[in-house]
This record gives structure tokens, sequence and C-alpha cells, in this order.
């Protein structure tokens, strides 16, 4: 019987088989010197090694058999292991090369034992050719089912890498809050593709300082996420140093992830582990650690690429939390500063206050408050509401509470203090809508409530503009709010503001506040109105205990918006506290004024103050007889100081000057100003005011009379 090309190919493969062993040992050798990338992974080398073995042995069969090559069946676990590769990151030119790679070995060595059963030359070449026709088409169809398993998976693994990374998107950066984003992060990758997790930021990135390479790194755990029976490890936040040349530091300086097996530093179990940087807009944070140790499998290109892609997203969220936190506590830190740092010496009203900002995702507004001190005992109380949130609000306030305390101190009545606060808000608002930089553009608005109290009078006096009104609790403890005109917001402009005045009993009760207090989402204001009269009317042993029982009563959780609260009791001067004369507009009334004054400062022990007192009235009332009009008031009050005031029917303002050695006057204002340790003009709707502070501590300045 002749031997045909298959019947050669199937006796060379039959004598081939009995030494299988050795054939796949030699393709191994040549897939591992070629390819070494595939036996870095135990678990991968082993299925590549069983892939080889299955191949050979399908491919040996079909030939000993003269089976078609479509015929041949692959490994049933072949598309698997594809899928597989796939899986761990193995690129797919790789698994062809290994395909191609094996197909030259095997017919090497088949072509090479062929010569030793026939001579005959033609049917070796035949033979050669079956062989070589039926590897490559088994090759060629097992690669593209192997191709488009592998590119199946790949595309399978796009998507679930795509849906993890927008998924992680929405999970972590939820908050603006640092240790809460990098702990969410920590959480997230534990449920997905870490069995541990620690994140750690740089301590100089924390308090905004550059990244810098020289010195010890020094990090903060922020984060972690083990995976033990006993639950999650409580983060204490602790600082470390990062140890030179450890893998943390070589991403951390570097800026470039890395994967690494087998037991790491200090616990044994993990067998796999990624270290990826946390960087943002070109900054580094800090450094995040993905570990395995119930997982067997080894961290892969893959799973690194996963792992930088949500370690980007969480970067740009801790960046975003850490600039806003900085943003937030420099605004904080700004309005802290420009808000009173103490309640100024007053015995007009005992006052009370608390200032509290929004919740983190508001941000600090403009909100703020003031007391005042003004002329003749009186004192003004402030509260208002720049719209808006953030530094520029901050700042804005700031501008504002100035502005008041300027107007306040010339003793403006409260609407004309309000009027003219709104030619500023006015000013202001263009200034920010021309901002070239645009940080600040856009219209600017407040409102402000501005109240003054006098204690001789009990006088309450009080304009607001767009603000809520106060609330008063009378001693009985009968709680109302005050029925003011409303007035417009500033920055409106054309528009008057009205004042209202009430007479109030010693030891009423006010509150002024912002809208925040009684304003949220959950209310409307009449009902917050309705919770602060209940609130004011508890009994309390103090006003500090008042205005807390009133934050706890109305804001039991983190405002939605700025609140600033002002409670103030009132305080009356008797009649033994004030002293009042009228004067005839004649030069004589001057020896009765003095003489008046030098009893009364007998009557309350003050003759200390007597020959200081009395000059200051004679320059006072002679100034009121040569200059203003009748009628001529003199009125003493005696305060924490001795106020000295002295009234006519003049809406003309003096003065101060500096008379030289030959006038014959100019001096008596200047004798004034010496002496005093304030002095000023106060205008009424009638005539005019000029009164003058004194205390024990004035002395007579003899330079006031010889300088020319």
């Amino acid at each position: 019987m002749d031997l045909t090309a298959a019947g050669l190919a199937s006796r060379v493969v039959r004598e081939l088989g009995s030494r299988a062993d050795e054939l796949i040992a030699e393709v191994e050798r040549g897939l591992r010197r070629e390819l070494p990338e595939l036996w870095d992974d135990p678990g991968i080398a082993r299925m590549v090694a069983e892939n080889v073995a299955d191949h050979i042995a399908a491919g040996l069969f079909g030939l000993e058999h003269a089976i078609e090559a479509t015929l041949i069946e692959p490994p049933p676990a072949d598309l698997d292991r594809s899928r597989r590769l796939a899986r761990h990151g193995i690129p797919l030119g790789t698994m062809l090369r290994a395909f191609r790679l094996a197909q030259t070995i095997v017919l090497d060595r088949l072509l090479a034992e062929m010569p030793r059963f026939t001579d005959d030359v033609e049917l070796t070449s035949a033979a050669a050719r079956h062989v070589i026709a039926t590897a490559a088409a088994y090759v060629d169809r097992t690669s593209e089912q192997g191709v488009a398993a592998f590119q199946e998976e790949r595309d399978r693994r796009l998507q679930w890498r795509l849906s993890m990374v927008n998924e992680a998107g929405v999970r972590i950066g939820t908050t603006l809050d640092i240790a809460r984003t990098t702990q969410e992060l920590a959480d997230y990758a534990v449920e997905r593709f870490a069995d541990l997790v620690t994140v750690d930021l740089l301590d100089a990135a924390l308090h905004a300082h550059e990244f810098s390479t020289e010195g010890p790194l020094v990090l903060r755990r922020t984060a972690r996420a083990p995976v033990s029976d006993d639950g999650p490890e409580p983060v204490t936040q602790e600082l470390h140093t990062c140890p030179d040349g450890s893998p943390e530091a070589h991403a951390l300086i570097t800026g470039r992830p890395a994967k690494h097996h087998g037991d790491a530093a200090g616990a044994p179990r993990i067998h796999s582990t990624l270290v990826v940087p946390l960087r943002a807009r070109g900054v580094t944070l800090g450094v995040a650690r993905f570990s395995r140790h119930r997982n067997p499998d080894l961290y892969d290109d893959e799973d690194l690429l996963l792992a930088q892609e949500i370690a980007a997203r969480a970067a740009v969220a801790v960046d975003n939390a850490r600039r806003y936190s900085y943003a937030r506590a420099t605004a904080l830190t700004l309005q802290r500063s420009l808000l009173p740092r103490g309640a100024p010496r007053q015995s007009a009203v005992e006052v009370a206050y608390r200032y509290l900002p929004a919740g983190d995702r508001v941000g600090v507004g403009g909100d703020w408050y003031d007391v005042i001190p003004l002329s003749g005992a009186r004192v003004a109380l402030v509260v208002g509401d720049v719209v808006g949130h953030g530094i520029h609000a901050a700042a804005t306030m700031g501008r504002l509470r100035t502005a008041v305390r300027t107007l306040a101190d010339i003793d403006l009545p409260p609407d004309e203090l309000l009027t003219h606060l709104d030619d500023i808000v006015l000013r202001l608002s263009g200034e920010t809508s021309d901002d070239v930089d645009g940080e600040a553009a856009g219209d600017l608005g407040a409102t402000c409530l501005y109240a003054v109290y006098d204690p001789v009078s009990r006088r309450f006096t009080l304009a607001r503009a767009g603000h809520v009104p106060p609330a008063l609790v009378t001693p009985d403890g009968t709680a109302e709010i005050l029925d003011l005109p409303p007035g417009p917001p500033l920055g409106l402009g054309g528009v008057p503001f009205e004042a209202a005045e009430f007479e109030l009993p010693e030891g009423s009760l006010l509150a002024l506040y912002t809208d925040g207090l009684v304003e949220s989402r959950d209310h409307d204001v009449d009902a917050g109105l309705a919770r602060l009269r209940q609130a004011l009317v508890r009994p309390a042993p103090s006003l500090e205990e008042v205005c807390d029982h009133v934050i706890e009563t109305l804001l039991p959780t983190r405002p939605d918006d700025d609140v600033a609260l002002l409670l103030a009791r009132t305080h009356a001067l008797g009649a033994g506290q004030v002293a009042t004369w009228d004067l005839a507009a004649e030069p004589a009334a001057v020896s009765r004024a003095r003489s008046d004054v030098s009893r009364q400062l007998s009557d309350w022990g003050l003759e200390e103050l007597g020959f200081t007192a009395e000059l200051v009235v004679s320059e006072l009332v002679t100034n009121a007889i040569r200059y203003g009009r009748p009628p001529i008031r003199l009125r003493l009050i005696h305060d924490r100081t001795l106020l000295c005031e002295v009234s006519d029917g003049s809406s003309t303002t003096p003065h101060l000057r500096r008379a030289r050695v030959f006038d014959e006057g100019g001096r008596g204002l200047l004798l004034v100003a010496q002496l005093a340790e304030r002095w000023g003009t106060r205008h009424a709707r009638r005539g005019k005011t000029v009164w003058a502070e004194l205390s024990d501590s004035a002395e007579l300045p003899l330079s006031a009379f010889t300088q020319a």
C-alpha cells in the first residue's frame, strides 16, 4: 500500500506523540524566552502552560487521524482562557504572538522528523505542505475565536471600568469635607476591587503649603477601610513620616503609580498592592494604597489603570474640598475679624450676641451686628445682612460696618443714616460691576436695622432697610414684633426711609437678628417669629442664657444661612444722674452756669472734676451765646464719665481751629478738645448739641495757649 502525504504526516505525529512532553516543554521554553510577561503572574503562567499542552494535544490528534482542520476541536477552556488574559490586561498582540510562536516550534519539530520515515522527496514535500496547511488553518481558526472572545471581554471590561469610574464620580466627593471625601474613596474601593485601603494626605497640602521633596514627607492618615470581622477601624488622623525609599515615597516624589506583589512589610497576608498618588491640577495631595489579601488574584495593569482613574476623580474632589476649606477659613477669619471683639463699655443696655456661620455647602455670609456708644449716654444697636456668601460678602460686610460706625459717629438719626448708607451701597455696587476679574461682579444688596436707645428719655428710635423687624419683651413678659415702616433694601436708591420711636420701660428686652434665625426651608417667617417670641419670654438668670436658649430652640441643626443675634436689656438713667438748666442768651449766664455746675458736681461727689468741668461749660455756653440762637440749655449726665452738653437753636456746626499768638478768639474749642476725652456735635430736627465727655484723668494742657 502506497504511503500518502496524510499517512506520512500521521506516522510522524504518532511517533512524536510518544514524546509530546518534550515538545510541550520546548514550546514553553520558547514562550518564556520570547514572551516573559506571560510568566510574571503564577496563575497566568499555569494557565498558559495548560493551554499549550491542550492545543498541542488537539493539533497532534487531528493530524494523526487525518481530520479536517475545520473539524479539529480546540480545547474546551480555550475561550475562557482568552477572556482571562483580557481580564488580566495581557495585550492582544502578546496572545497572537504566543499562537504563532508555538505553531512555529511544533512545525519545526514535525518537519525535522519526516526524513526519518521516507527518502521520497516529493512525498516529504507533500506531507510538509499538508502539515503546514492543517496547522495554519487550525491556528487561524482558534486564534480568530480567541481574538473574538478576548475583544469581547476587553469591551466588557472597558464598559465595567467606565461604569466604575462614573459611579466613583457620583459617590466620591459628595461633600466639601476632606476627611469624608477620602473615606468615600476608601469605602468605594473596598466594595469593588480592594480588601484594604488607606489614604494619606500630605500635611503641607492640607495647610495650603507648597509640596517640597526636601526633608521628610509628613502624612496624615485621613481614611482607612479595612475588611475584617470586627468592622472598620476608626481613623484618628494621626501624623506619620513616610519612610525614604518606600513605595509611597516613590509615588509622591515621581507622581507615578506602581503595583507590587508579595508580602508587604508589616502585613504578611497582603500579596498584591497598588500605590497611587493623589494629584489634581498639578499638585500632589497625597497617596492611596490598595491591597489584597482575601482576593487571590494579583493586581494587573487593568486594575492599576482603574485605580488611577478613580484616584484622579477623588483627588479633584479632595482638592476642591481643600480649596473650599481654605477659602471658607479665610472668609471666616476675615468676617470674625470684622465683627466686634467684645461689647463696648456703656450703661444704656446690657447686651449678648451670637454669630453662627451657615453650613459648609453654603459658605460664609455677610451678616453682622454692632453696638456703638453714642453721645449723651445713648447707644446704637445695628444688625445687617449682605446678600450672597463667600469672601466678597464678608469683605462687603466689613466695609458697610465701618460706614455705619462712621455715620453713627456724627450722630445721624436712624432714617438719615440709612439714606447715606444706601448711597454707599450704590457706589460699591458700581465698583463691583466694573471689576475686571469678574469675581465680585453683580448687583450688591444688603439689609440693615439701625436703632438708637436713649437711657435718659427711655426713647427707642429705629429704622430698617428691608430687614426683619426686632422683637420686644416688656418687663411683664409680653412679647411682640415691633411694627416698623419696612423700608427698601439697601442698594435700590431713590426711596426714603422712615423712623419709628417707642418709649420703653426699664428692663425691656430687645432682640435684633437676621432672617436666617427665623426663616428656613422647614417653616416660613411667621412660624419662625412665633417661635422666637416663645423663646424670648422663657425666664433665664442671664442674658447670655437667653441667647443660648434662642439659638437652641430656633436652630437645633446647622443653619442654612448665616445668623446674627443681638439681645439688649435696657437700663435707665434716673433723675439723680441728670441735671438740666435753661440759660438766657446773655453773657451773665456763663457765670451762673459755672456755679450751677460746681454745686451739682459737689452733690455727685465729683469735686475733682470741678475746675475742668467749669472751664469746658464756660467755653461751650459762651459759644452758644455768641454764635448760636435761643433756646440754650445745659445738661450734665453722671454716667461712667461726666457728660457736658450745651444745646441751642442754631444748626451751625462749630469747627476747631488753632489760634495764633495775637488772635483774640479761637481758643475755646481747642481748650475743650484738649480737656475732654471726646467731644463733638449732634444735630436735631431743630438746633444742635455740642457735647464733651470728661473723666477724672483730664488735665489742663498749657501747650494749648503757648504755641504760636
